[in-house]
């Protein structure tokens, strides 16, 4: 084909392609076959290899990932990205609502409410009509161009409808049935699973290679429009959204245009009962004040607008199936049951497993092989059996029996006087041994990174190690012997454990798994006696004398340190170089939250979880997993649960991390 008749007929397909794309991806109509619109991006790509300066800004072939960036740039947003503010019950919607009145001076106001997409919010930038860039939000005002990545995603107009030139902000996701699809993948191909949808669809846009991000299902809903030129005159936020549609945007169906509270409320409680249905995750429900001269008197805060807010769901419950029953023995012998389900996606992750505690709240449950059960996430993190659906038993479901023995070793197992676990108490149990190499080299214990399950097992069955002590006498000849383990995986894992040599002594104390001693206690020991020799020696009612220890606590550790196999252990750690003592710079020092209680929730900015915990305790306060009367502060971050509705139920003060970072400096 000649080059003037090439670039009709690239104009031609151009035209249909975007035409089917936009009926089969964001008005779900297609009109044309899968094999027939496989033809014309077939015929589209010959025509642009043999061509390819006349390959256009906005062709579909852009959409099956370009060459691999080296590094992600800088965007500044035309307008700032700001964040929500969330609440959590009708009672603050209504505190909400009157604060609008207040500074509107009326109170027939106008809503728009839209579900709230579980996703990554992103900007995207269009110049005549064309789109230009896309970038993540960042710290609000600047954020990554993602660009490379966006353009792979089909219900995303790379020209729209009118040559206008406008900053749109939208919602990127991977639906519910793409996402556990992706992860069967994912496992078939022994890959690591994604934790939940909104990680998934996160991790995909900031791909390097635009190859990878092709492959994963994204989809895209906007929901505003920040104009420059070229827009028609919008007076209301509903009209913005109908003309985001006319421009060949994708927008959620279920927005609703709402007059007064009690339509409000209407909408979502009727969201909420539908949340399970829906084809993607939603954590909420947001609501906008309609009129943009009304936004605009609003008005914003630092951190968010006056006239929007989110609506958050309480704990997400689903309802799945127990396939089976099986026990796991954890590292210091109890013998758990747990139920093994049909996968279900419960408040942003897939869950297939599900701790029963132990026998008793089994029975107490009632829990049955093949019942139909419901499920939440205990804390917003532990799935947690409800309860179980009696009235929908088939008679064909089975009870389950504890063994009598081991899984792993087959010993006798015990239930001791006053546990209503039952234990295996052979020292020996390769379970155990697993389970305690895998807890030693977990963040909160030696911090080893690289040595998870997987790796333990291997280590174990080799022989290479056979207790946490072995793990120091590693060499990179034994570990380029085991499966998927190259030579830089195996210098990058003996460089992590040369590093947590120099773990302060509480650390170690974690590390070890000695029974009832969590982080909390092994500060508390580390911070008194100093070493790990003083902490062995010391007699159970000197140990007793410490605030919080107890007799039970006590005469764990002591049994623990008089057990040979952990003598032996512990000389095989000194013997390599662990460190055995407390650094000052670990004390726990007096300052401006000594005294106070403090519970952590949702995703901080600034800090991981952990490090917010040992902030707050190097300044003397004590950080708590629940709200109680007793709670001095909640500091909450992104998408925080149930906790901060409860702190604001009892009055408590909420911290930012602004907040925060004055209180501890």
């Amino acid at each position: 084909m000649e080059k003037e008749a090439a670039a009709e007929r690239l104009k031609e397909l151009r035209e249909q392609i975007t035409k089917h794309n936009y009926y089969y991806h964001v008005l779900d109509e297609p009109r044309i076959s899968d094999a027939g619109f496989d033809l014309l991006m077939k015929e589209l790509l010959q025509l642009e290899k043999l061509y390819p300066e006349l390959v256009t800004p906005d062709s579909p072939s852009k959409r099956v990932g370009g060459m691999p960036i080296p590094a992600f740039q800088q965007v500044q947003h035309v307008v700032p990205m700001l964040s929500l503010d969330n609440i959590f019950s009708e009672s603050e919607l209504h505190d909400f609502y009157l604060r609008l009145k207040k500074n509107l001076g009326f109170e027939n106001i106008t809503w728009v409410g839209e579900p709230k997409i579980d996703g990554l919010a992103v900007s995207l930038y269009y110049e005549e009509g064309v789109f230009q860039r896309g970038a993540t939000r960042g710290d609000g005002s600047t954020g990554e161009d993602i660009t490379h990545n966006l353009l792979t995603i089909w219900s995303l107009p790379l020209r729209l409808m009118d040559k206008v030139t406008a900053e749109v902000r939208g919602e990127v996701f991977i639906p519910r049935e793409e996402f556990l699809k992706l992860n069967m993948q994912r496992e078939a191909r022994e890959l690591p699973l994604f934790a939940n949808p909104r990680n998934a669809a996160a991790g995909s846009l900031r791909q390097l290679d635009p190859k990878v991000t092709a492959e994963r299902p994204l989809d895209i809903f906007v929901f505003s429009l920040n104009g420059i030129s070229g827009l028609k005159s919008l007076v209301t936020h509903w009209e913005t959204l109908q003309y985001l549609r006319e421009l060949g945007f994708k927008v959620n169906p279920l927005v609703s245009l709402l007059t007064g509270l009690e339509q409000v409320v209407d909408f979502y409680r009727s969201i909420e009962s539908r949340r399970r249905e829906l084809p993607y995750e939603i954590d909420g429900v947001v609501l906008k004040v309609n009129e943009l001269l009304y936004q605009q008197k609003l008005g914003y805060t630092s951190r968010a607008p006056r006239w929007a807010v989110a609506f958050k769901f309480s704990s997400a419950e689903e309802v799945t199936r127990v396939k089976a029953i099986e026990v796991n023995v954890g590292r210091t012998g109890a013998v758990t049951p747990v139920a093994i389900l049909d996968p279900v996606l419960l408040a942003g992750s897939v869950v297939k497993r599900a701790s029963l505690h132990n026998e008793d709240i089994l029975r107490e449950k009632e829990v049955m092989i093949g019942d139909e059960v419901v499920i939440h996430k205990a804390g917003d993190v532990i799935p947690e059996i409800v309860k179980v659906l009696k009235e929908k038993r088939t008679g064909r479901e089975l009870d389950f029996t504890m063994p009598d023995s081991c899984p792993s070793c087959g010993k006798d197992l015990k239930r001791l006087s006053g546990e209503a676990a039952w234990r295996c108490l052979n020292p020996a149990c390769p379970a155990q041994l697993i389970e305690r190499i895998i807890h030693f080299a977990s963040r909160n214990g030696m911090d080893i990174s690289g040595l998870g399950e997987s790796l333990a097992r291997q280590l174990h069955a080799s022989g290479l190690v056979k207790d946490v002590g072995d793990l120091y006498y590693l060499s990179k000849e034994d570990l380029v012997k085991l499966e998927r383990m190259g030579e830089k995986s195996a210098e990058n894992l003996l460089e992590a454990v040369q590093m947590s040599k120099q773990n302060p002594l509480h650390k170690l104390l974690v590390a070890l798994g000695i029974r009832f001693v969590g982080e909390r206690v092994a500060r508390l020991l580390a911070a008194h006696f100093r070493s790990l020799p003083v902490i062995a020696a010391t007699p159970v009612e000197e140990i007793t004398s410490l605030e919080e220890i107890g007799p039970k606590i006590a005469l764990s550790i002591k049994e623990f340190f008089n057990q040979e196999e952990t003598k032996e252990i512990v000389k095989k750690l000194e013997n390599a170089g662990v460190n055995f003592y407390e650094g000052l710079e670990s004390e726990a020092k007096e300052g401006a939250l000594k005294g106070y209680t403090i519970v952590i929730t949702g995703t901080l900015n600034n800090y991981t979880r952990e490090e917010a915990k040992e902030r707050i305790e190097a300044k003397g306060g004590k950080v708590a997993g629940r709200v109680s009367k007793n709670t001095d502060y909640v500091l909450a971050g992104e998408n925080p649960g149930s906790k901060l509705q409860k702190a604001r139920e009892l009055g408590i003060k909420i911290l930012t991390e602004d907040d925060f970072e004055s209180l501890i400096t």
